[in-house]
């Protein structure tokens, strides 16, 4: 794969998607329907996918690609491909609490090596440049012009006061019992793939996920974060997380900055 040229069809794409869904974000109403397993979709998600798979099917029409909104159509077929979650963080939009993004990433060889997440009603983007380093991009993010960029790097944790990020949605007692293992300066929620990019920025030192979340849901943000310098790992045996499983389901996770003592499952 040619970075050079990946790094800005991303950016752009995950701009126009923005755009198409604060569009729908900001209008009086949308349709929510359920899919196969119950999640909700909107028309905002369909039309983000949309815009998305025609923009990367365009410039990289040899890649595989996979998108959560076409998802019962794949069947993983190795381990290097795009994937795309066009509106990760769906309850957040219906709810219009502004915690949701964009993500487009490729993984080669299991590992998330680029990637994108944008926040539209954050303002705030994050990706990998050519050179692997995560920025976060400030400015009008015009589809042509990159804003300016600043380069983010995981925190130097002080384990005896740590800084957790964790699911909005998604925060049970499982969740609060891994919490509970560490000496806890402050402990914050966000939805969607943005606690990656807290943890990659040093806003937070660790996001510990004890739940269920696909390929698609974590590629961009995972690849945010190596490019920051963290890591992310099983919760079960600390063993690096990888893409490309036949049902694109991930186990727990949990993504840290590398100076965190981690604690076991």
């Amino acid at each position: 794969m040619n970075y050079e040229q990946l790094i800005p069809v991303m950016r752009t794409l995950a701009i126009e998607a923005g755009r198409k869904i604060m569009e729908i974000y900001n209008s009086d109403d949308f349709d929510v329907k359920l899919k196969s397993d119950d999640s909700p979709v909107t028309v905002a998600d369909e039309a983000a996918d949309a815009i998305i798979a025609a923009g990367l099917t365009k410039a990289f029409p040899d890649v595989m690609l996979v998108t959560e909104e076409q998802a019962e159509s794949h069947k993983a077929k190795g381990d290097t491909f795009l994937i795309v979650d066009p509106l990760d963080g769906t309850k957040e939009f219906i709810n219009r609490r502004g915690d949701f993004t964009v993500n487009i990433a490729y993984v080669e060889k299991g590992v998330p090596q680029r990637g994108v997440v944008y926040a539209p009603a954050r303002d705030r983007m994050f990706f990998t440049q050519a050179d692997g380093q995560a920025v976060e991009e400030t400015g009008a993010f015009d589809l042509d012009t990159i804003g300016a960029l600043k380069e983010i790097n995981v925190s130097e944790a002080d384990n005896t006061a740590l800084m957790i990020v964790a699911s909005k949605s998604h925060r049970d007692q499982a969740t609060e019992d891994y919490i509970n293992k560490y000496s806890v300066k402050d402990s914050k929620s966000a939805g969607s793939s943005l606690k990656f990019c807290l943890v990659a920025t040093g806003e937070a030192d660790i996001y510990p996920r004890v739940g269920r979340t696909m390929e698609w849901d974590t590629a961009a943000g995972h690849a945010v974060l190596l490019g920051a310098g963290g890591q992310v790992v099983r919760f079960d045996d600390h063993s690096p997380l990888v893409y490309g499983k036949e049902d694109f389901a991930n186990p727990f996770f949990i993504a840290y900055a590398p100076t965190v003592q981690l604690k076991k499952a």
